[in-house]
């Protein structure tokens, strides 16, 4: 094959040399984000304008900026149509790449404006304006939700950022309300996964809002679309939005390059190839390579340049030729490619054989009418019959003579690119004998695929003697082009191995496959060529025509080594077409000029390179786009080009709709691919530019993937340290020197947002980005690809990211803490703080300290797995700053005062139950302050309370209060919240912790006691100060004393447990104490009942037997009976002791409140008053009772023991041996006074009966 730039024209060649040479400079001096500047022209005509007009200095300054600006824009726009037009092709035929499908599907990224709408319907739902029915623990739950979290700057700079998409809000919301769900109890018929879907149901419909609810769906799944595969239109219009290229410059590139025609396509990529493999033999011979590590690599890379084109060669030959013709099956050529696609025009390449140029051809016959048909009557009836001479004959349906038309069409099939069509109409026969229809007329037609295909009138042959002279048909004939026909038509040709003839035959241009291509010369009815040449290795061109040969006006020829073949046409449109379609067929690089064209575009004589394409020559130059649509691909720096794309590209993926973090679309993905694989851009420069544009959005705020930046630099660590899948390739000096550069620079980066994790990656967002993060900082830290980095130096750098992250943090958290106190309070009062101030600024503090512990934990602590000890020195670190705060605050708090506690609670509540901080540094800390504070206030309270003891019980009016009195009352409370106060500061340090429950348990049973012993001696003082008659009532101040008692005994176990040795014993004393104490008032008060009885029986003893009183009374009475009526004595000593015992058991009962007491007092005061009885009745058993004691007895000790059965006095006791020596003596004084007394008991008896009342 010729070399492309054999037959350029010089000038040609200098314009594409300069246009290169200018992209070389602009791409290395140039900014990132601008495009290459001018050249400047040292004899530009601003310097002689200036001395014309002599303008002042900055008149000419101001002039020549804007002169610069009009041609760095003028640069820039032509750059971009240069790079378009690459593009374009890329699209209109990609033979390397697909759109992958593969790709996690990105989601709709969130605005601010979205965002504030989002927090208005939840603040909505919050305030009850939204018709969503829910209870009280999901409302708590997106309460927590939109403070936490809506609420956040950090989240509002994550969407600003355009990094936060719905499902990023869903998840956060969902992982919230998981540990919510998990800690509510268990509920019967109702699972927590149900009660998980019912939330984020309502979740989703407070997100969606009423308005949103039917729209969403639809709009969700277009987006899904359009995310996933973009059809070749929607390309074309996303690089022009890309590159900012007007629709009518986008039209005018399409049409000049014929990105519609895939052959023309094809033709571009077979010369674009032959190019590039051209500028490696030129570079191999010139010895000009790139500064590689190694001079061993110049030879590897120009092995490189030649292996890649092979594969792009590869690729193009295994694409189909066309996707139609099912019929059309092609022959594989079986070439090797290191032989066939470099060394083309080989001789020994494999030939093509007639049968693989076999083509298929549809024909579609029409029959529309006959016209002349005068020899048939008119009601005859007519039809007609079509064939392709070798294939079946079909039939017209049946019409009379008179309207002979049908229009009936009929589908062939054939092989022969010059098929024989006959179309004969017959009449049917009537004759009885006639075995065949007579035939009127025929015609034979010789349709190609060039022939005309609309409807035409044709002479048909009519037999001899028919009257129908003037006979004819009128029919169509539609020839098919079979997708790998490129062109045909009739040549005259002459060649020195094929066609030795100069004479006109009909040819047809076949493409076998994408390398190869015949020209094969067919006669008619053949399906075989007669003659065929490939025309790999030939060169097309028109030429002047040949004198000695008759035929042919027009001429042109193919030439190759040793061989030229001479061909002619009729006129010069079939000329320009053949050489159109053989400069594809052959992948020359020369571009045929026909000299008319060569004469008007360069009057003065020359070659000049012209579009391929004249249809659309004149209007391309017209609008300017020739230079661009004609420039050779193989001159440009397409490393600089394409670096300049995906920074286009990635600009205007962040800024699109999505929230990619710096994915490109698959219809991205797919266009860069393409174009990097066509145009020879190194993987590792595409990867290294690719790293710096991420980096360099991530330095400016966007969120970028983390495991996006991983893939690209291990990609380029590989390429660089020689350690690459696909073995070792050349590594330049450039390459080497940026990746160190871009591994600098990524470090830094990720050592920056490891310090700022909780803003980076807020709530963990994006998921898993900081655990990718991490890994990646491995992978950098790494010397080589292969030599992994041990631990501990990764260990020693997370180490000092995160103690710069406390700072960062801490600062932060300090400064938002202000912002909320200045909005609360003044700035006046700010200033003068009081210490009550500066404690609750410090509680406040110590809140969000906690708060962000525990995001941290909860969000980022999974990501730290690897090392959750450095996560805990993080947290130490970041206490150790509110440690300064704190101590500040405390040491301005006045002595002896408590209300920093709450502050100690917050604090220790939340380190004792971590693991790694339970005890740590800050904690010992926190303890050490708070330790004598807790022991001075334990002191303080312990006198305090010993001295209300002393003062309380001297002046208690025992009046009944809750369950004893007022001191009692209050020594106990206050016993008890100051335990509990201990015990809710869950003192971590367990021997502290342990001394202070030993102290307050010893505490209160010294008080206990103490109390016990006052209420004891102020019981026996008050008991001495009652009477002891009948009308004694126990006073309610003696059952306050007894209930202390009780609710001492009481306390004592809940005040006074410790479990264990000394303290159990000590316990132990305090308990028997109170027993014992109670006992006492016991027996002190059943004697003071008891004394009662004595009393009563004193008064019978006037009646003994013997005495002087009852020997008087006798006596009176007996006189006085004689003349009046005598009362004799009555019951009411009886009632009155039987009322006594029985209000004070009532006033017991009342008053008192332990049952177990009141039984024991009971059984005492029975047992006590039968004991009495018994002895008072001993000392008389040798006396007779007087009647009046014989009633009274009988009457008390009856209702005695009726009362206390009763009152729940046991059997054993109420039958007990004295009772049943009462009850015998009572029995026997009754039965003498029966018999001796005539008057009787009156009714009263020892017998159990109920007629007695009261």
């Amino acid at each position: 094959m010729l070399d492309p730039s054999s037959s350029e024209e010089e000038s040609d060649e200098l314009l594409d040399e300069e246009r290169r040479d200018a992209l070389l400079a602009a791409g290395g001096g140039s900014s990132p984000r601008s495009l290459p500047p001018p050249p400047r022209d040292p004899r530009g005509r601003e310097g002689g304008a200036g001395r014309a007009a002599s303008p002042s200095p900055s008149v000419l300054s101001e002039g020549r900026e804007e002169q610069e600006r009009l041609q760095r824009e003028e640069r820039e726009k032509r750059l971009r149509l240069q790079l378009y037009v690459f593009i374009a092709r890329c699209i209109a035929h990609p033979f390397n790449a697909k759109q992958p499908t593969d790709m996690a599907r990105r989601q709709q990224k969130l605005n601010k404006q979205q965002l504030q709408t989002l927090k208005e319907r939840f603040q909505a739902f919050l305030n009850g304006e939204t018709q969503i029915v829910a209870d009280e623990a999901f409302c708590n739950a997106v309460r927590s939700y939109y403070e936490v979290f809506l609420k956040s700057d950090r989240v509002a700079r994550m969407v600003h950022s355009g990094g936060c998409s719905a499902n990023d809000f869903r998840d956060v919301f969902k992982k919230n309300i998981e540990k919510r769900v998990r800690s509510l109890p268990e509920i019967d018929g109702l699972s927590k996964e149900t009660v998980l879907s019912s939330w984020l149901a309502k979740y989703d419909a407070i997100y969606r809002g009423e308005e949103d609810f039917c729209k969403q769906p639809n709009r969700m799944a277009l987006s899904a679309v359009s995310e996933l595969i973009l059809s070749k239109e929607q390309l074309y219009e996303m690089f022009q939005q890309i590159l900012g290229i007007k629709k009518l410059e986008h039209q005018l590139i399409y049409n000049a390059c014929q990105l519609d025609n895939a052959d023309e396509q094809a033709a571009q990529i077979r010369r674009e190839l032959d190019g590039r493999l051209q500028l490696a033999e030129q570079m191999a011979r010139e010895r000009k390579f790139p500064k590689f590590i190694t001079r061993e690599m110049e030879n590897m890379y120009i092995e490189e340049l030649r292996s890649s084109v092979n594969l792009l060669m590869a690729n193009l030959e295994s694409l189909p030729v066309s996707k139609g013709g099912p019929e059309f099956k092609l022959q594989k050529l079986k070439r090797s490619q290191n032989s066939a696609f470099l060394d083309i025009g080989d001789e020994n390449e494999v030939q093509l054989s007639k049968s693989d140029v076999v083509l298929s051809f549809t024909l579609e016959i029409v029959i529309m009418e006959v016209q002349g048909l005068k020899s048939v009557a008119p009601n005859r009836i007519v039809y007609c019959t079509m064939e392709v001479e070798g294939g079946e004959k079909l039939q017209t349906d049946q019409a009379e003579a008179s309207r002979p038309q049908w229009g009936t069409q009929g589908d062939f099939t054939t092989t022969h690119p010059r098929p024989v069509v006959k179309v004969k109409l017959f009449t049917e026969s009537t004759g009885v004998l006639a075995l065949e229809d007579k035939e009127l007329g025929r015609v034979v037609l010789y349709p190609t695929s060039n022939s005309s295909k609309s409807p035409d009138l044709h002479k048909m042959i009519v037999p001899k003697n028919s009257q129908d002279s003037d006979l004819k048909i009128k029919l169509a004939v539609r020839m098919d082009k079979p997708p790998h026909m490129k062109h045909c038509g009739y040549l005259y040709a002459l060649g020195q191995k094929v066609w030795k003839r100069w004479k006109k035959r009909y040819f047809v241009l076949v493409q076998v496959s994408q390398y190869t291509f015949a020209m094969c010369s067919y006669r008619e009815k053949k399906s075989e060529p007669q003659e065929l040449m490939q025309l790999e290795g030939y060169t097309v061109d028109y030429t002047a025509p040949h004198t000695g040969l008759q035929g042919g006006r027009m001429f042109f020829n193919a030439v190759k080594e040793g061989d030229t073949v001479i061909f002619a046409s009729d006129d010069e449109q079939d000329r320009i077409l053949w050489v159109q379609a053989m400069y594809r067929a052959t992948g020359q690089s020369y571009k045929p000029v026909p000299a008319s064209q060569a004469q008007k575009m360069n009057p003065k004589g020359g070659d000049v390179s012209a579009d391929i394409s004249p249809l659309y020559t004149d209007r391309g130059q017209k609008h300017g786009m020739e230079e661009f649509i004609s420039a050779n691909p193989c001159k440009f720096d397409h490393a600089f080009l394409f670096q300049l794309l995906q920074r286009q590209t990635l600009d205007h993926r962040l800024n699109d709709s999505y929230s990619c973090l710096g994915w490109f679309s698959p219809g991205q993905v797919f266009v860069l691919d393409e174009y990097c694989a066509r145009y020879g851009v190194r993987g590792c420069h595409r990867h290294l530019c690719y790293l710096n544009e991420l980096i360099e959005h991530s330095e400016n705020g966007s969120v970028i993937d983390p495991t996006l930046l991983h893939y690209s630099f291990a990609f380029c660590a590989s390429h660089v340290h020689g350690n690459r899948p696909d073995g070792i390739g050349t590594v330049s000096v450039e390459e080497k020197e940026r990746f160190e550069e871009i591994k600098d620079r990524l470090s830094s980066l990720l050592e920056n947002q490891i310090s700022h994790f909780r803003y980076c990656f807020p709530f963990g967002r994006p998921e898993g980005a900081l655990k990718a993060t991490l890994s990646l900082l491995e992978r950098v830290l790494m010397k080589d690809i292969a030599t992994p980095i041990p631990a501990e130096e990764v260990k020693k750098v997370v180490r000092k990211c995160l103690e710069k992250a406390a700072l960062i943090n801490y600062t932060r958290l300090t400064e938002y803490a202000k912002i909320e106190a200045t909005a609360e309070k003044d700035s006046e009062a700010m200033n003068q703080a009081t210490p009550a101030r500066k404690l609750e600024e410090v509680l406040h503090l110590a809140e969000l300290c906690i708060e962000v512990l525990q995001q941290n934990e909860e969000h980022h602590s999974e990501a730290f797995a690897w090392w959750p000890e450095l996560l805990a020195e993080h947290a130490e670190k970041f206490l150790s700053l509110y440690s300064v705060d704190m101590d500040s605050a405390l040491e301005a708090q006045p002595q002896d005062s408590w209300d920093s506690f709450p502050l100690f609670q917050l604090l220790n509540n939340s380190l004792r139950n971590d693991t790694f901080l339970c005890n740590g540094k800050f904690h010992k800390h926190l303890q050490e302050i708070f330790v004598p504070m807790v022991i001075r206030y334990i002191d303080l309270m312990e006198s305090s309370i010993a001295q209300s003891i002393h003062r309380g019980l001297e002046q208690e009016s025992w009046q009944p209060v809750n369950n004893g009195s007022a001191t009692s009352e209050d020594l106990f409370w206050k016993l008890d919240a100051l335990q509990m106060f201990v015990f809710d500061l869950h003192w971590p340090e367990p021997e502290f912790a342990h001394h202070l429950e030993q102290r307050l348990k010893l505490m209160a049973t010294d008080m206990i006691e103490a109390c016990v012993k006052r209420t004891r001696i102020a019981f026996e003082v008050k008991l001495q100060k009652t009477n002891k008659s009948t009308d004694l009532r126990i006073p309610s101040s003696l059952c306050t004393m007894f209930n202390v008692l009780v609710d001492a005994k009481k306390q004592t176990a809940k005040l006074c447990i410790l479990e264990g040795g000394q303290e159990q014993q000590y316990h132990s004393k305090i308990d028997d104490l109170v027993e014992e104490t109670v006992k006492e008032i016991i027996s002190l008060l059943v004697s003071k009942v008891v004394s009662v009885l004595e009393g009563v029986l004193s008064k019978l003893s006037r009646y003994d037997e013997g005495t002087f009183f009852s020997s008087l009374v006798s006596f009176t009475v007996k006189a006085a009976a004689k003349y009046v009526d005598v009362p004799k004595p009555g019951m009411d000593l009886a009632d009155t002791y039987i009322m006594f015992v029985r209000q004070n058991q009532d006033i017991l009962r009342e008053k008192v409140n332990e049952e177990m007491y009141i039984e024991k007092l009971f059984d005492q005061w029975y047992s006590g008053s039968m004991k009495v009885i018994c002895m008072w009745l001993a000392d008389r058993l040798d006396l007779q009772l007087h009647i009046y004691q014989l009633k009274t007895l009988i009457k008390i000790v009856k209702k005695t023991y009726r009362d206390f059965r009763l009152q729940g006095v046991m059997e054993g006791t109420l039958n007990s041996k004295t009772y049943d020596t009462v009850h015998s003596r009572l029995t026997v004084e009754e039965a003498t006074v029966s018999v001796t007394d005539a008057g009787g008991l009156q009714g009263i008896t020892m017998k159990d009966s109920d007629e007695e009342e009261g």
